[in-house]
């Protein structure tokens, strides 16, 4: 197979703008050092303050960058092995224009593939397991001592027949309270 050249766009978003700028420049020459990759070049552009916006107001002293970069890789395996593990904003293969490949490769980088998304739901099911176990304690600290002042801004679930129940006894005060004749005050 071919060598394969291909240019990725990484992008990065922080603070200090020297420190993203310093720490993009040195994530692209890291490339030099894996064996079957050559870096052909390489444009880190300069940051940019984040503009506030009405969805993301809490931008304050934000910036973001990207960076282009060229690689030669030796096959495609090697490609997929660096999309996995570095998570580029956009992938353009620029040469060959075609490629092909038998069904045992495939196979293997699919495998690799497959392990890699594994890892990730396994991480965010661990990560979702335990923002719920402390939004869970968060709540009962608020209920057995109402002088300290934690804030979750996430309201506890409850079970869905809770839910129900308490729509029920809702609609019936309501209606409860639409049949019962208004006071005048005099």
């Amino acid at each position: 197979m071919p060598e394969i050249k291909v240019m990725l766009i990484y992008e990065i978003l922080g603070r200090p703008p020297e420190h993203i700028k310093q720490a993009l420049e040195k994530f692209t020459d890291d490339f030099n050092d894996k064996k079957g990759v050559k870096l052909l070049s390489k444009k880190v552009h300069e940051p940019k303050s984040l503009e506030k916006t009405k969805e993301n107001p809490n931008t304050k002293n934000l910036f973001t960058t990207f960076a282009e970069v060229e690689l030669e890789l030796e096959n495609l395996d090697m490609l997929f092995t660096i999309v996995l593990n570095t998570l580029p904003a956009n992938i353009e293969i620029l040469s060959p224009s075609s490629l092909s490949m038998n069904n045992f490769d495939l196979s293997q980088i699919l495998s690799e593939l497959t392990i890699k998304l594994h890892k990730f739901d396994e991480v965010a099911k661990v990560l979702a397991m335990e923002k719920s176990n402390l939004i869970n304690e968060l709540n009962h600290l608020k209920q057995s001592q109402p002088q300290l002042n934690i804030s979750t801004n996430v309201k506890p679930k409850e079970k869905e027949s809770d839910d129900k129940e308490e729509i029920k006894k809702e609609s019936k005060e309501n209606k409860t309270e639409n049949k019962e004749p208004k006071k005048k005050d005099k």
